[in-house]
């Protein structure tokens, strides 16, 4: 058990934060340079200003690296926690154990882990109780690769989500290390500073285009392109939308704070006042179950006819 709750802790991910901190160096130094360049071309050569990459705001980016740091110690707590249950699992009742030596069973889970946390990411965005801890990687009005460590505290969704993996006869701890590595490409996705790929690119893995518009509070773009390395679960189940102009990034209603505690948890706030102040059980379980933005459909007689409001995740 010690062995494993190691190969837990010594994840790739361990090793890739120092890389992490170099890219977002070298991200900010290139914008840096952008605009110097079109401040000496002047107005009437830059790009218009709904157009321009809004780089690095100091306040933004420090939050950003707070928030990256808790989610360092609630993932650690969350992983050993469900090590135990995995391991459990694993050797209980799965039918068959995977090697972990071949190629083939590596890919084989890559794409589970993939497909596992598409499934938890539109969770997290279509129910409102897995809104709550999401949102706060969403509420940065910035896009750049600090935002990309912008995570939650409380990942106990991503449990559930994982559960099956170690019941398929993966061993645990290579669903950490997949896990990881799913992590280490999407902080690559979190930049501006890349336009398009070529299109092959495009169509099969999530790229910076893509998470761009998964990051946006624009209507047309809520709540698409959940895929973390690969943009196919979208394609096929409906939720791919192409990048078509410049996002406006951040939540639809903005929190407007600094507070890393306000970012986390407001939300959870918001919902136990909604259920106690819905009258009926049934709306009770509406404001913790259903989407973003639900509301209740008024009592018979009463003058208010909107049954649902627009979901507020994006």
């Amino acid at each position: 058990m010690l062995s494993d709750l190691w190969d837990v802790i010594n994840t790739p991910l361990l090793y890739a934060t120092p890389f992490f901190a170099l890219f977002a160096g070298i991200e900010l130094a290139s914008f840096v340079l952008l605009d110097r360049a079109e401040r000496r071309q002047g107005p009437a050569a830059g790009r218009p200003a709904a157009d321009r990459v809004k780089g690095y705001a100091w306040p933004d980016s420090r939050t950003n690296l707070v928030m990256g740091m808790g989610s360092l110690v609630s993932t650690a707590v969350l992983k050993a926690a469900t090590l135990v249950l995995f391991v459990y699992l694993y050797a209980a009742f799965a039918p068959w154990h995977l090697p972990t030596d071949t190629w083939w069973s590596w890919v084989l889970l890559l794409i589970a882990v993939d497909l596992a946390w598409y499934l938890n990411h539109r969770f997290s965005h279509r129910v409102r109780i897995g809104w709550a801890g999401h949102q706060a990687h969403h509420s940065s009005e910035y896009f750049n690769f600090t935002t990309a460590v912008r995570q939650k505290w409380n990942p106990w969704s991503e449990a559930i989500f994982w559960a099956p993996l170690p019941l398929l006869g993966f061993a645990p701890w290579t669903i950490y290390v997949a896990f990881s590595l799913n992590l280490i490409y999407q902080f690559f996705t979190h930049t501006e500073a890349v336009g398009k790929l070529p299109r092959p690119v495009e169509f099969v893995l999530n790229t910076p285009s893509h998470h761009r518009v998964h990051h946006a509070s624009d209507p047309e773009y809520l709540d698409k392109n959940y895929g973390g390395i690969l943009i196919v679960w979208d394609r096929l189940l409906g939720t791919f939308q192409e990048e078509t102009h410049r996002p406006t990034y951040g939540l639809t209603k903005p929190v407007d704070t600094y507070n890393v505690f306000k970012l986390q948890y407001h939300e959870y706030g918001n919902i136990l006042a909604d259920v106690r102040a819905a009258p009926r059980f049934r709306d009770k379980l509406g404001h913790v179950f259903r989407p973003p933005g639900w509301k209740p459909t008024p009592p018979a007689g009463a003058d208010d006819g909107g049954a649902l409001a627009p979901a507020g995740g994006s």
